[in-house]
């Protein structure tokens, strides 16, 4: 019978003996037995001419030739010295399964000391409060050094229209791109004519506009034009005043510009989405009667959003934003824009602005802050008194929207006045 054909075993108190049986495997020396504590997995059953195995050492001992055991050691173990190449296959066979059993159990004490010893690698020294300020001081100082940082694309440009007998046209494609947020961090957004914020449109009180728009987006969409009274069939809210432009599909607004003031245009469908991703502008209508507008040098426009990437003023993320520069002396007029979900408190450092219009309107009585609270779709006029030479920050003012450990991001620019 080829194999093992049988186990026998013998107890001795808490010691399992066993002595292996061997069929045409080379002889084991006379004497030799296996034993161990524990019990250990069965591996067949003798019947079925598998080896049963129930104790296994902690450690092997190899009988010398012609010794002898007036008792059985219960730590010795079957040897056998191959004499022919199938039988140093076989014993090797049988090495390999007793090894296997070893692992099973557990019982393999020079792995475990293996593990044991193996010394696990000190944790590093913590910095000490300089060290740590160093490290922190030097990336806010990479940061700022970085402003204004390049990035491709710029959006809230002025958009000129063509003349079609007396009609001012406007021509918008929405469509998808990659913007360039901060120097290396692009982002999929929704666009009209592949920036963001969209083209500037700026028109004055009384005149006729149209402005086509051709959608190339994966769904539908609509475009509203905040804060402008007008007639209701082109307001831009699909399933109210229009049917959804379907993707591949162009729809023509047109009307008379009535009330003057800051405004905006943005996606008023699926917009919590479309919006975020920038389809979104400013819409300036310029008064008539230009004569109780204030004079101004400098007219920037800040649209503020806080949706699929992240906060951002004019569609950039400090380092990336744009300063906006005025000469000494010189009159400046911010129009500040939410199209944001969150409110930003908008913070000048340096000069005081004097709050003149809100959603277009003109304020009963100009008065003075450094901090202005921009609540989601409400638009604000200021104007800075541009007396104080400098570079001065100018940021949100809830600080986790513009600053972190790392240093400066999103919401953050800076006003320079140049002596």
């Amino acid at each position: 019978m080829d194999g093992i054909t049988h186990l026998r075993r013998s107890y001795r108190g808490d010691v399992c003996q066993s002595s292996l049986k061997v069929g045409s495997f080379p002889d084991i020396a006379s004497g030799a037995s296996v034993a161990g504590s524990g019990d250990c997995p069965t591996v067949g059953s003798p019947e079925d001419g598998e080896v049963q195995v129930v104790k296994f050492p902690h450690q092997i001992i190899r009988p010398m030739p012609n010794e002898t055991h007036d008792t059985e050691l219960p730590f010795a173990a079957p040897v056998a010295t191959p004499t022919t190449r199938r039988g140093f296959l076989r014993t090797a066979s049988l090495t390999a399964l007793s090894a296997g059993a070893l692992a099973a159990c557990g019982k393999t004490p020079v792995a475990k000391a293996a593990i044991e010893e193996t010394p696990s690698a000190p944790p590093p020294p913590p910095l000490s409060p300089r060290a740590a300020a160093e490290e922190m001081d030097a990336m806010h100082e990479k940061v700022m050094k970085a402003f204004p940082a390049r990035t491709e694309g710029k959006g809230n440009q002025l958009l000129k229209p063509r003349l079609e007998k007396g009609v001012k046209v406007f021509d918008l494609t929405a469509s998808v791109v990659q913007w360039e947020l901060e120097p290396g961090r692009k982002s999929e957004a929704w666009t009209y004519n592949g920036v963001v914020p969209a083209p500037q449109i700026r028109v004055t009180e009384g005149d006729r506009v149209r402005i086509n728009l051709k959608n190339e987006l994966p769904e539908s969409t609509a475009i509203h034009f905040h804060g402008l009274e007008v007639p209701n069939d082109q307001d831009g809210v699909t399933f109210i005043t229009q049917k959804p432009v379907k993707p591949g599909d162009s729809y023509t607004y047109e009307f008379t510009v009535p009330n003057a003031g800051s405004h905006m245009y943005h996606s008023h469908h699926n917009s919590a989405k479309q919006v975020g991703l920038g389809l979104l502008g400013a819409f300036i209508v310029e008064p008539k009667d230009k004569a109780s507008e204030p004079r101004v040098d400098v007219d920037y426009v800040l649209i503020l959003n806080d949706g699929a990437h992240g906060f951002t003023l004019n569609g950039k993320s400090f380092p990336a934003t744009e300063p906006i520069v005025a000469k000494l002396g010189q009159k400046l007029r911010i129009r500040y824009m939410n199209e944001g979900m969150m409110i930003h408190p908008m913070h000048l450092h340096g000069m005081h602005q004097t709050v003149i219009a809100k959603d277009g309107w003109p304020q009963p009585a100009p008065w003075k802050c450094d901090t202005l609270n921009i609540a989601p779709g409400e638009r604000w006029d200021v104007i800075v008194n541009c007396n104080n030479p400098g570079t001065w920050a100018f940021h949100c003012h809830i600080l986790p929207h513009a600053e972190s450990d790392h240093g400066m991001f999103g919401m953050v620019t800076a006003l320079i006045v140049q002596k």
